[in-house]
């Protein structure tokens, strides 16, 4: 049977359990250090509790230790991995190579898209060193996608929701040169949201204050049910950064898709257990978004966010008329008060009100503002869907079999979940015949059905006694309390990852040297490839800090393509034609084309 993952984002333990509740297969979370998200760390102490949460669901707990280390922090590191790997934790996710000279603990390794996973020949390569898991970089089409599967023997990874990084994974040290916020090391400070201006080589300003590097959010919903069939095995929605309401909402529709898809898949089953119920109808829109992109999947389109780097939010209409703190919208959604708005003015910067008052299409606003009829507005804040989604939003439950007998001294309470995990609890205990036999045993169904908060429900109750007896329900309560913690007790001991040894080996690289992009910055990283016959010419940039000629940034995306300029596709302004400059902030940047790999790369401009 394959097992298809959904994997969800955790910012921390309560963000964790909200993704289980949520639908969740599976989790990644940062660990106390060395994350790519240093703003989402977390204490040993709460992701061991999260470990416990999600095993009782047969979902697992990835720890993202994706960041470079340097030297003096390798044996902090690898202490810290030991302390994972006694607490459970399922995988680690890695950047650095580093690690695998380690002496590691039997833990899955996950070969994160930090480490450059677009080319075939070093997804191969990470296949053949032993990861358990190649999470693929975002810019690959569905062709190559299949194509990976195929002729891989690891697990294959995916992104299908979230925020795009412009630069290929790993590969980016713009904001490295800037400040030294390292991405690579986990505090990017994110340059590529940043507005720039544009320049050609003669000095021509092209464009104004815009932001030319900052992308939609990128979501392969529709084509979840095609890579399954490829031999993709997980599914991943970025976000430890994003707030709890995207969490549940996007978790929330990606379980709904994939359950629906696997329901007409007899060969395909979800990777963890329990019924996953909604109490709320999700919707992509209605959280955080900056619209949508399915970036590379299909061929290449429009995929910038040129006018903010905000989230946009649902469209709602068109404004009508417009009088003071009062507008008119032509539109089927309707808005409630307390909802936060948004739109571009003539200049095309984002404003934004807030509704206080609304009375059909008639909206009354916070503020006197004059919005020109035409003007398109959307809705960024969702009062009414954020007020759903603060409360109790879902709940998950693992259906089980109840079936009391009586025995020789008293009454054993045997439970069967969904699993085949079976557990039971017996006591001794008078046994008092029911003079109202019914009623007895209506009384014993009523008390055992009562689960609550537990991770369970009795889907069927058994009463497999040799006559009908009366039992207090103090008696049948206890028996209750005990039988859900010995099963759940049970169910996080069976999830208990399985020893992952990765024995060393020494698979050459596919390249014979290795620059300052392979982001080699400790002596563990270099031996690492010295041992796989590559030469390590020179170290990565946040140990050398040397930019000068170096790409800062190397990317799929176009800015000439998205401007409609593209050199190869049709005839374009002689202004596009010789170089193009960045500008923000008084730094300056050169922009380099190579359009035969349709890539732009970026440097400093000398």
């Amino acid at each position: 049977m394959n097992k298809i993952e959904l994997l969800s984002p955790a910012k921390n333990l309560q963000y964790g359990m909200e993704a289980i509740n949520h639908g969740a297969d599976a989790l990644y979370i940062g660990a106390p250090q060395y994350g790519a998200r240093v703003a989402a760390a977390n204490t040993l102490n709460d992701i061991e509790q999260l470990v416990q949460y999600a095993h009782t669901y047969n979902a697992k707990v990835y720890i993202a230790l994706n960041t470079l280390l340097h030297d003096s922090e390798l044996d902090d590191a690898e202490k810290m991995i030991h302390q994972l790997y006694n607490i459970g934790v399922d995988a680690l996710i890695i950047q650095d190579m580093g690690i695998l000279e380690m002496d590691l603990p039997p833990i899955a390794l996950h070969a994160s898209t930090q480490t450059h996973n677009i080319n075939p020949e070093r997804i191969a390569f990470l296949d053949k060193v032993g990861f358990e898991r190649i999470i693929l970089g975002r810019e690959l089409s569905l062709k190559q996608i299949g194509e990976i599967c195929q002729s891989t023997h690891a697990e294959i990874e995916t992104f299908v929701q979230g925020a795009l990084c412009v630069c290929y994974s790993g590969q980016c040290y713009l904001s490295q040169s800037l400040n030294e916020h390292s991405g690579n090391r986990g505090c990017c400070s994110q340059p590529c949201r940043s507005a720039y201006n544009l320049y050609n080589e003669a000095g021509q300003l092209l464009h104004r204050n815009t932001h030319l590097l900052s992308l939609k959010d990128f979501n392969a919903s529709a084509h979840i049910e095609e890579m399954i069939t490829m031999g993709v095995k997980s599914f991943k929605i970025e976000g430890r950064l994003k707030d709890l309401s995207y969490v549940k909402n996007v978790t929330g529709y990606y379980r709904q898709l994939i359950d629906n898809i696997l329901s007409g898949k007899e060969d395909y089953t979800k990777a963890s257990s329990g019924r996953t119920t909604l109490m709320f109808e999700p919707d992509l829109e209605r959280t955080f978004n900056r619209n949508f992109t399915t970036y590379f999947l299909e061929q290449r389109q429009p995929m910038a966010s040129f006018m903010t780097q905000k989230s946009r939010g649902k469209y709602i209409g068109k404004v009508v008329k417009s009088n003071g703190n009062s507008i008119i919208i032509r539109g089927n959604i309707p808005l409630t008060a307390g909802d936060g708005l948004c739109y571009f003015d003539p200049n095309g910067k984002l404003e934004g009100c807030l509704v206080n008052k609304v009375e059909g299409n008639k909206v009354w606003l916070n503020k006197n503002t004059q919005i020109n009829a035409g003007t398109t507005i959307y809705r960024n804040n969702d009062f009414a869907f954020e007020k759903k989604l603060q409360n109790k939003s879902a709940e998950r439950k693992i259906a089980l079999t109840l079936t009391l007998t009586d025995t020789v001294d008293g009454f054993c309470l045997q439970a069967t979940d969904e699993d085949n995990t079976m557990v039971e609890h017996c006591i001794t205990t008078d046994k008092i015949t029911a003079t109202s036999p019914e009623k007895a045993n209506e009384q014993i169904r009523k008390q055992l059905s009562k689960m609550g908060d537990t991770p369970f429900v009795a889907n069927s109750i058994d009463i497999n006694c040799s006559q009908s007896y009366f039992i207090p329900a103090a008696i049948i309560n206890d028996m209750r309390r005990c039988i859900v913690e010995k099963l759940t007790a049970q169910r996080i001991a069976n999830a208990t990852p399985p020893p992952c040894q990765m024995p060393k080996n020494d698979v050459p690289y596919y390249k014979a040297t290795a620059d300052y992009r392979e982001n080699v910055i400790n002596q563990y990283s270099q031996r690492f490839y010295n041992r796989h016959g590559a030469i390590v010419e020179e170290y990565g940039l946040e140990k050398t800090k040397d930019y000068k000629g170096k790409a800062l940034m190397t990317t799929k995306y176009c800015i000439r393509y998205e401007l409609g300029q593209c050199l190869t596709r049709h005839p374009v302004a002689a202004d596009y034609k010789g170089n193009l400059y960045l500008e923000n902030n008084h730094n300056k940047y050169r922009l380099q084309f190579n359009c035969h790999d349709c890539e732009m790369q970026i440097f400093l401009k000398e």
